[in-house]
């Protein structure tokens, strides 16, 4: 434990470390009223938080820089954070504006994170553990074509062409289509699969495509999440001079492999979630924070939003930002699985 002055003049190391990225003197911690101590005492009392890890000192007469240890004690200490209210009604009426697209909501919340922590952003599409179904068109194309048109919650459409024995007219298709709405509404794969054993042949048949379709979106992979302010974060200091650093985070990037490296398996959503540097389980990240959150709508479906930097990271306000925007995309994905389906083409994200 560290008393109140220790943990003034960590944070006070820490506030200028992240404002400057320089190593901060103790003549520097002297400008700040609130301690009112000599500069012995404060010599005195970072020589202890560097005796107790929360500090260390490049050279011996270099002034201080924060540790891992140091930063998951400010964030410890910094409790709840809120964006200004100004700017929460600001940004809600920016996603407002938008016409239900998941794809814009997404890259708005990618765009704004960044340029509010100047940082790297990641948000990754809504995925349910299992999907559910919503909703199937039938469609007589020609001959025996038929074309199946299946609709998941959260407004995932996937598409299948198949071949039957005989011509079913069109009329007969949108009844079996709308019979089947009203059997599988809600349903994952294995239940279908239970519901199908008392229906007719056709009917059966039809269900086994659906149930090809939602086997195939349950084992598919994440698909690329968005990304945005690889420049800010790029341009800080830390990799000005380490172009490795760098590198190390564009391999995860272009092998497809960020979100499985910075997302830990225990991670569940909730509050937002800080892992600084070391404390990372990939080695190549093990350099960065990482500061996560959760969104989505309750049962169905989850994605992450979360911002990538050094450890030297503006955390008061990344937790903030992370916070409202998952709070404003479950809101607006919570709107979407809840709404009907629309015409001809619903509304969703990358296919």
């Amino acid at each position: 434990m560290l008393s109140p002055r220790q943990q003034k003049i960590l944070e006070t190391i820490i506030a200028q470390y992240i404002d400057n990225a320089r190593p901060v003197p103790s003549q520097s911690i002297l400008v700040d009223p609130a301690l009112g101590v000599s500069s012995a005492t404060i010599r005195n009392e970072m020589a202890h938080l560097e005796e107790e890890g929360y500090i260390i000192r490049p050279h011996t007469s270099a002034g201080s820089v924060p540790t891992d240890k140091g930063y998951r004690n400010y964030v410890e200490s910094i409790g709840e954070t809120r964006l200004p209210a100004a700017e929460q009604q600001e940004l809600g009426h920016l996603f407002r504006r938008m016409e239900g697209e998941l794809d814009e909501w997404l890259n708005l919340a990618a765009s704004v994170l960044a340029r509010s922590v100047h940082n790297t952003a990641v948000v990754s599409l809504p995925k349910a553990s299992a999907c559910r179904f919503k909703h199937v068109e039938l469609v007589s194309l020609q001959d025996t074509m038929t074309l199946i048109v299946l609709v998941f919650d959260g407004a995932k459409v996937r598409q299948m062409v198949v071949a039957f024995d005989q011509v079913i007219p069109q009329e007969r298709l949108s009844l079996l289509a709308t019979k089947l709405n009203a059997i599988y509404s809600g349903l994952t794969v294995e239940e279908i699969g239970a519901k199908a054993k008392g229906l007719a042949p056709i009917e059966q048949r039809i269900s086994e495509h659906l149930a090809k379709l939602m086997e195939d979106e349950d084992e598919r992979e994440d698909v690329e999440p968005y990304l945005n302010g690889l420049h800010f974060l790029f341009s800080q200091p830390e990799f000005v001079n380490n172009r490795q650093l760098a590198l190390s985070l564009m391999e995860l990037i272009e092998g497809r492999s960020l979100l499985r490296n910075i997302v830990p398996p225990e991670f569940t959503g909730g509050k937002v979630q800080v892992i600084i540097g070391k404390e990372n389980r990939a080695a190549p990240i093990r350099e960065y924070s990482v500061v996560l959150g959760q969104y989505g709508s309750p049962g169905r479906a989850a994605g992450t939003i979360g911002v990538i930097g050094p450890t030297r990271m503006p955390y008061p306000r990344a937790i903030a930002t992370v916070t409202f925007l998952a709070t404003v995309l479950s809101q607006l994905v919570g709107e979407l699985y809840d709404a009907p389906p629309q015409g001809d083409e619903p509304r969703g994200g990358r296919n």
